[in-house]
């Protein structure tokens, strides 16, 4: 059996030989009191979770042995909580959570509530929240879609490079979505391939879809991405795609130096934004050498194209050398030992998508702007 298994399907911290009833409470209970805050008063609300193909019966003996080893161990268990509250499809197992509160937490944890999915207490003296209002009813509207942004004809032509980007991009992890889903599968549940691909078809429909300059244009495919994407990767990608396109704006063509300046700003909106800095292992470990190669690059004269190829090499290099870095954030982290030896797929996939869009301003722009 898989002690630590993710929700998602990710791996667990170890495998051990199946265990008793009485053996499996005392594991849990013992791991979650290692982690017991030091000005706890000794509260928790408890819960024992069904993954979804656990007996209710198999749970209340396991409940029954949880709750005798948290009470040795002066633990006072208000109002637990014993079923299927957070499953993932037909997975057998089984979680334990402990919230350990205050006053004010305790009389939050038991308060009435009536909703599809969870029900406790008596809520029949509350009013429903919709029938509370006295306020006279508004005449509601759809708003107008928002205006494109005022671009200029050079924008626009730029525009038509930033689609083909994009397009490229999806295109390349369309073919490599299998092994960046097996690479992220070592530590995670193996969806970081299927969740890029999402976005960035979502990314490449906007893009299209708008007559925006090229700074409208990215941010258009960033919003989508956000918003489509799986998990992190998207929401990050989509703030990135949407800090250079604020970045590049919608009247002029940008010099080489004003490009890597935008990238600079996705890549600082990445850090701020996921809390990660470079040796956590993810995409930033391929991003920032991508930003800093950029650099150097165009301030030695190079055009976008060379500059852009080049750097891309040295992204390429910097994911592969992720290999060897332990994981300190994210889904990754509880699996530091099995992440080593694997590239970090966020940083994979970003050198991927570096070295498409190089392909495309070498055919745009070749050695020049």
């Amino acid at each position: 059996m898989e002690l630590g298994l993710g929700i998602h399907g990710e791996p667990g911290v170890a495998t051990t030989e199946r265990l008793t009833a009485t053996e499996l409470a005392g594991l849990l209970v013992e791991r979650l009191l290692v982690e017991r805050p030091a000005d706890a008063d000794g509260r928790a609300g408890v819960i024992l979770n069904g993954l979804g193909a656990t007996k209710y019966e198999e749970l209340f003996v396991v409940w029954k042995e949880v709750a005798a080893q948290l009470a040795d161990a002066g633990v006072q268990v208000v109002s637990p909580e014993v079923g299927e509250l957070v499953t993932s499809l037909d997975m057998a197992g089984c979680s334990l959570t402990l919230h350990w509160l205050d006053d004010e937490l305790a009389e939050l944890w038991d308060a009435p509530a009536d909703t599809p999915a969870f029900r406790r207490g008596d809520v029949s003296g509350m009013t429903p929240r919709a029938a509370t209002s006295a306020a006279p009813a508004q005449t509601v509207t759809t708003p107008e879609a928002a205006p494109v942004a005022e671009a200029s004809a050079e924008s626009r032509r730029l525009a038509v490079t930033v689609r083909s980007s994009v397009d490229a991009m999806l295109a390349t992890v369309t073919e490599h979505e299998a092994y960046l889903g097996d690479i992220d599968a070592v530590a995670g549940d193996g969806d970081h391939g299927r969740g890029m691909l999402r976005g960035l078809h979502a990314a490449s429909q906007a893009a299209h879809a708008t007559d925006a300059g090229a700074g409208g244009t990215l941010r258009a495919a960033g919003a989508a991405l956000a918003d489509n994407g799986g998990g992190s990767s998207g929401v990050l990608w989509g703030a990135m795609l949407r800090a250079i396109g604020d970045a590049v704006g919608d009247t002029e063509v940008p010099e080489p130096q004003a490009v890597a300046a935008a990238l600079r700003k996705g890549a600082d909106t990445i850090a701020e934004l996921g809390g990660a800095k470079v040796g956590d292992k993810t995409l930033l470990d391929a991003l920032v050498p991508f930003v800093d190669a950029l650099e150097r690059q165009v301030s030695a004269g190079a055009g976008l194209g060379d500059a852009w190829r080049q750097a891309a090499e040295t992204a390429t290099a910097a994911a592969e050398n992720t290999s060897a870095l332990r994981p300190n954030i994210g889904r990754a982290r509880p699996l530091a030992e099995k992440s080593i030896g694997t590239p970090d797929p966020g940083a994979v996939s970003l050198a991927l998508c570096a070295t498409a869009v190089g392909a495309v301003l070498a055919e745009d722009c070749g050695g020049e702007r």
